[in-house]
């Protein structure tokens, strides 16, 4: 690790320190995406991977690997994987195992891998592969996505894909839902409107809302007969749902497509509970707000307007929000945010989380300038630990793509 003193302004909070945890010359590295499941229960060890984007990693790049930083140990980063393809990474909400995808798909074939590492002893096993068509189907994945998701009890495992070979199957996404102890897949959504799922398991402790998934469904998006697509929405935008992971209790959250109000494209769970959170843009006032919500029964995708939705604008007691990307600790208590609220952009905010459904960001901070030039590939992505009291974020100050931490919230 490194220490960057120099990152802190006059703005900054004289508590706080910023850190540099990756400095490999040459060699560009990364957060895993912030909605990931990527760090141990008791926030002192997290997963993030080198010769990576902020948005994922080459399917076929040999340097890619995940890596181990241990923060009681002056931050040291040990390889987790050294296999080409290495995707799709989740900690078991208990510590106890490092779950990761194999990916040596090629559209309409090849294998997809579920793999395990355990932490304690080193040992490594495969628990589910797929080399064929999903079980009930004819559509074999492809084009991986590069993030899953496990459930709050350790039971399964969910990931999204591509499903069509590219020739005589029409183009169509879905997801994948692995049950763990089985060793078994089941395809539990899918049409050509989920190109984009980002699925996150609820966190929840509850055992029915421990089966529900947040997915989001890019309408009129345009792809070709591969998959690629081409753009990711069309019309009034992305609409966000709760799927359970058996494919039923379809339900919709109270945001965007109503032409003023459109869905960012980030979102995710706050801490354990029940209620969503995501960023929006709006063309009246011209902002990007953070909303949470509840979902209800969806009723012909119909986002804002969907009757019995819940839903609170958290950014109404900052004037002219600008937020994009961010996470919340475990508990749902305290968020974090890149903005362009100042005059460099590129900022790191923090905030306090008050009584969900009714009051706004609580305290909402300056933190740092992260110095990025912007780009997609270098999104800051910032996340907290799930102790809330470390925030993390990538940047290509440096001239390079980096990872770095924020330590003394």
């Amino acid at each position: 690790m490194k220490p960057r003193p120099d990152m802190l302004d006059d703005r900054s909070p004289e508590s706080i320190e910023i850190v540099q945890l990756t400095h490999e010359e040459g060699v560009p590295s990364s957060h895993v995406y912030m909605e990931a499941q990527i760090f141990l229960p008791d926030s002192k060890r997290f997963v993030l991977h080198r010769s990576a984007h902020a948005h994922g990693s080459d399917q076929h790049d040999p340097e890619h690997r995940y890596l181990l930083c241990d923060l009681e140990n002056d931050c040291e980063l040990t390889p987790l994987t050294s296999a080409t393809g290495a995707t799709g990474p989740s900690v078991s909400p208990d510590g106890q195992w490092f779950y990761y995808f194999v990916n040596e798909t090629v559209t309409g074939g090849g294998t997809l891998t579920l793999k395990r590492l355990n932490f304690a002893s080193g040992e490594r096993e495969s628990v589910c592969v797929v080399d064929g068509p999903l079980p009930g189907t004819d559509y074999r994945p492809s084009r991986i996505y590069p993030l899953s998701t496990i459930s709050s009890d350790g039971q399964r495992i969910a990931m999204s894909c591509f499903l069509a070979d590219g020739e005589t199957q029409e183009p169509t996404y879905g997801l994948m839902v692995f049950d763990i102890d089985a060793g078994s897949v089941a395809l539990v959504l899918h049409g050509e409107s989920w190109c984009n799922i980002h699925p996150q398991y609820c966190r929840s402790k509850d055992a029915e809302a421990a089966h529900d998934i947040l997915v989001q469904e890019n309408h009129g998006n345009v792809h070709d007969r591969q998959g690629a697509v081409e753009k990711l929405t069309g019309g009034d935008g992305a609409e966000i749902h709760v799927i359970r992971d058996d494919g039923t209790n379809f339900r919709a959250m109270p945001w965007g497509r109503d032409g003023n109000e459109f869905c960012q494209g980030h979102q995710c769970w706050r801490g354990r509970s029940q209620w969503g959170i995501t960023s929006t843009g709006t063309k009246q006032p011209p902002e990007a707000q953070l909303i949470e919500g509840s979902a209800a029964p969806d009723a012909g995708h119909i986002g804002i307007n969907t009757p019995g939705g819940r839903r609170n604008d958290l950014s109404r007691s900052v004037e002219n929000p600008h937020f994009y990307h961010f996470g919340t600790d475990i508990a749902g208590t305290r968020i974090i945010s890149d903005a362009n609220l100042g005059p460099g952009g590129g900022e790191v905010w923090v905030a306090e989380l008050g009584e969900a459904g009714s009051e706004p960001l609580l305290n909402p901070r300056y933190l740092v300038n992260a110095q990025t030039t912007g780009g997609k590939g270098v999104h800051i992505h910032p996340f907290l630990s799930p102790d809330g009291t470390m925030g993390f974020f990538n940047s290509d100050e440096s001239g390079m793509l980096q990872a770095y931490m924020i330590r003394g919230l």
